[in-house]
């Protein structure tokens, strides 16, 4: 991929947007980066994305999305909500935040717009993707051609991670030299433990399956 001008990151300071955020930082000259609230209960993960885009020299937005908790109940946002420790078979996580990707892709754009910034990074992936709707090729596909023809303009939404399951995920952050960072660094966890979280919720299994997987089969760079 040539290397291109600019690109905005939507960042959470979790394993796959900080492994995004170093990806846009080898492919892009200019990276910036946009964090939302939405009322999640794990809220650190705000403190610890404003600190990894600060060791990453990448300049730091973050954006009030409050309204998404009172209109989309979910166990992230409501202490009432038992979460979800496995997949329900016969409906979605109840973790799942109904819009939040529309909605940070949507608000993503408008701010990239006024910074004269035409690519967007988001880390979703349908390799592993907790049976999320959002976070399907399809979606991203569809809502990237409605951005261009709402705003008039010809933004990229780029998903390195879209078809690569947690193993790989932690296989190119390795590749990228931020493998360290990624794994002590970064909060994944639902119940908003950094680095090997909590081990119990949905996030975090995932996060240890693939890593698991990973160290037996791959080689981290020293």
């Amino acid at each position: 991929m040539k290397r291109q001008n600019a690109a905005l990151v939507c960042f959470s300071g979790g394993q796959d947007s900080t492994t995004c955020l170093f990806w846009a930082k080898k492919h892009f000259e200019r990276v910036e980066a946009v964090c939302f609230t939405y009322g999640q209960k794990h809220s650190q993960e705000i403190e610890i994305a404003g600190q990894i885009a600060r060791e990453a020299n990448v300049p730091f937005q973050l954006l009030d999305l409050s309204l998404l908790s009172q209109l989309a109940p979910n166990s992230l946002t409501d202490s009432s909500v038992v979460m979800d420790e496995e997949m329900p078979e016969s409906h979605l996580p109840n973790t799942f935040v109904p819009g939040r990707n529309m909605l940070f892709l949507t608000f993503a754009a408008i701010v990239a717009r006024n910074k004269g910034i035409f690519h967007l990074v988001t880390g979703v992936s349908e390799a592993d993707y907790s049976g999320y709707p959002d976070c399907r090729d399809t979606f991203v596909r569809s809502l990237n051609a409605t951005l261009n023809l709402a705003m008039d303009e010809q933004f990229v939404i780029h998903t390195p991670l879209m078809d690569r399951d947690k193993s790989e995920v932690w296989q190119l952050a390795n590749e990228l030299d931020v493998f360290d960072i990624v794994r002590t660094q970064t909060l994944t966890c639902y119940n908003g433990i950094p680095a090997d979280g909590c081990g119990h919720c949905l996030a975090c299994k995932l996060r240890k399956e693939g890593l698991e997987k990973y160290l037996s089969e791959g080689e981290v760079k020293k």
